[in-house]
């Protein structure tokens, strides 16, 4: 760690080096908390906390952060360690800070600790958890900073840790631009990952090396000469490819050897102006002779992360030996700037209007992410967008399926506190019922001291657990009272066949089927009836208690038998056609006293004995019926 960092003067003064206007107070401020808050805490990679936060805003600093990032790196780590919640950090820093410090703590949880989602999600989780590309940033800045200790954590950590890197960290810094990262990360994790591929490739560059000879240096000198003299102003760097890199194409193109890769080495011309990069183009050909079809031009056709240069492949440059290509990618300081910093440049420029600039970065930001999302779609793979993230005040972390609202939230944290709810705050401000949460709203929850639910909740919650929770609570709030009911409707109907009701322990239900139900069992019984659930006709039917019982008083009646099988007696026995009245449907079970009436057709209209529409009827036209 750069030792300039390890007190708040000195940070001060690197900040403001790099031309950053910032209140001293405030960055003093959280300097002075996270010393206090990280005394004596160990990072998991085996350094102080507080050495670890100072090597992350290190990593940041050539981004020129503005004092909210600046402030935010340095208490990244106070809700993992309980230090602050997020009232606290708002009252003291603000809702920008409290937001920016959220989201980095929510993708370390989600990258790091909670590894139950595919890389491919986690990508888009980084990409989509926060729309502050500063979030983004400092995540990737302490991945950086975590693997300058690689070598000195157990191997098994290390080599996780770096494959997260490559399959991870490092996509997205690509995707959004920041090549500055995507290159460190890289070359760090690349050797630990793969320890054998990465001696084989050094040691295949080594020998190319001894072979051409270093001529890098003095091809980049001449070319730079050469525009001179052609009155092109420019910086010319030699660089040769990473081993990644290397490895990544000599996998994707199949060869076993370095010497296949065309652009193993590599000048970058940086001119003052667009023009200028298209007339340096046509010298550079004119110099040495371009590779057919290795011409690109990102300047007409940047790619969607922005980046924007000439490519071309070179052979017979001076000072470059016989039968070796020269990648050269032509490139204005601005564009140059946009490579290196991707999306983060719009905001870390020294300009005034920071704001737009702020605006500019978080409309590219969400260009890619759509972009990104489309393609991962038209891939047919799943994509991750039925769930989201969200924060209590005190940093723990809850996941939600999408849409899910603060009741949602509350049933989660615990039971309790969801039958309790009375209002929720959603970053400090009142929201309804059926507000739809978002990827890391930080959620307050007010509870009453007597729970009060409503059986409406119902309605406006989205997780099956959450309704169950609910439903169980309500069901067992309304159990007495369902019972009682239970136990009315079933007495009514021993009652109709003349039966004793149920006594305390209702002993008449204790057999069911053969089975012998518990006490408890047989109040379920009874509240399922009470509930509607059950009806009373049916459950009958199944008590061994009753069995012949309550055929007894219907004379032919066979349990559960259709209506062509009920058969009616009638006065004289005089054969006449039968009907069953609508109004009181007497041949629906149980059975119980009937009546007759001789309608106009002449058939014989049955109602059961109580019916009020028999009791209408004229008398002359009555006739004593009965079940046979």
């Amino acid at each position: 760690m750069d030792s300039r960092v390890t007190d708040p003067q000195a940070l001060l003064e690197r900040i403001r080096a790099s031309g950053k206007e910032l209140q001293g107070e405030r960055v003093e401020k959280a300097y002075a908390i996270a010393e206090n808050l990280y005394r004596n805490e160990m990072h998991w990679s085996g350094v102080p906390v507080l050495t670890h936060v100072l090597e992350v805003l290190e990593t940041l600093l050539p981004f020129e952060p503005d004092e909210d990032a600046v402030i935010a790196t340095l208490l990244h780590h106070v809700l993992a360690l309980k230090g602050m919640t997020f009232g606290e950090l708002e009252d003291r820093f603000g809702t920008r800070v409290r937001s920016l410090i959220g989201g980095v703590h929510l993708l370390g949880y989600v990258t790091v600790h909670d590894r139950r989602h595919s890389i491919d999600d986690l990508r888009l989780i980084l990409l989509t958890v926060s729309d502050d590309v500063r979030t983004v940033l400092i995540a990737l800045c302490d991945r950086c900073a975590l693997l300058r200790h690689v070598a000195d954590l157990p191997r098994p950590v290390g080599k996780k840790l770096s494959q997260d890197v490559l399959q991870l960290f490092a996509p997205v810094a690509s995707r959004l631009g920041i090549y500055a990262l995507k290159r460190e990360l890289e070359e760090r994790a690349f050797p630990m990952v793969y320890p054998g591929e990465a001696e084989r490739i050094q040691d295949q560059l080594s020998r190319v090396m001894e072979e051409k000879g270093k001529f890098l240096e003095q091809s980049a000198a001449f070319v730079r000469g050469y525009l001179a003299e052609n009155a092109i102003d420019t910086t010319v760097d030699a660089r040769q490819k990473q081993l990644y890199s290397i490895f990544s194409k000599m996998r994707s193109r199949s060869v076993t050897h370095v010497g296949d890769v065309y652009d193993l080495f590599a000048l970058r011309v940086i001119v003052s102006s667009e023009a200028e990069c298209y007339q340096a183009l046509g010298l550079l050909h004119r110099l040495g002779r371009p590779i057919a079809n290795r011409f690109k031009d990102y300047i007409a056709f940047p790619k969607p992360n922005g980046y924007q240069s000439l490519h071309t492949t070179l052979a017979q440059i001076p000072h470059v030996p016989e039968g070796v290509f020269v990648e050269v990618q032509i490139r204005t300081a601005a564009m140059h700037r946009e490579a290196q910093y991707g999306v983060a440049a719009h905001w870390s420029y020294k300009e005034k209007g920071s704001r737009t600039a702020h605006a500019l970065a978080q409309a590219q930001l969400q260009r890619l992410l759509s972009s990104q999302q489309s393609v991962e779609q038209g891939t047919g793979k799943d994509v991750l967008v039925d769930h989201i993230f969200i924060l209590t005040p005190r940093g723990d972390i809850v996941e939600l399926p999408e849409g899910a609202t603060p009741l949602d939230f509350a049933f989660q944290v615990h039971t309790d506190l969801g039958l309790a709810f009375r209002a929720a705050r959603v970053n400090g401000t009142i929201v309804p019922l059926n507000y739809a949460l978002q990827n890391g709203d930080v959620v307050e929850i007010m509870k009453r001291k007597i729970p009060e639910p409503s059986s409406q909740w119902l309605q406006l919650l989205k997780t099956a657990s959450s309704k169950s929770k609910l439903k169980r609570y309500l069901y067992a709030q309304q159990r007495p009272q369902l019972i009682g009911r239970g136990r009315e409707l079933l007495n009514a109907e021993l009652l109709r066949f003349h039966l004793p009701v149920l006594d305390t322990d209702l002993s008449v239900l204790k057999l069911y089927d053969g089975e012998k139900l518990s006490k408890e069992r047989r109040e379920d019984m009874l509240m399922k009836i009470g509930q509607g659930a059950e009806k009373v006709a049916t459950a009958l039917t199944h008590f061994d208690a009753l069995q012949g019982k309550l055929i007894h008083d219907l004379p032919g009646r066979v349990v559960r038998s259709s209506r062509r099988e009920t058969v009616v007696g009638i006065e004289g026995n005089v054969p006449m056609p039968v009907r069953y009245a609508k109004c009181c449907e007497p041949q629906e079970w149980p059975h119980g006293d009937i009546a007759g009436v001789i309608g106009r057709t002449g058939a014989v209209m049955v109602h059961r004995g109580e019916c009020k529409m028999f009791k209408n009827a004229s008398k002359g036209r009555r006739v004593k019926i009965w079940w046979k």
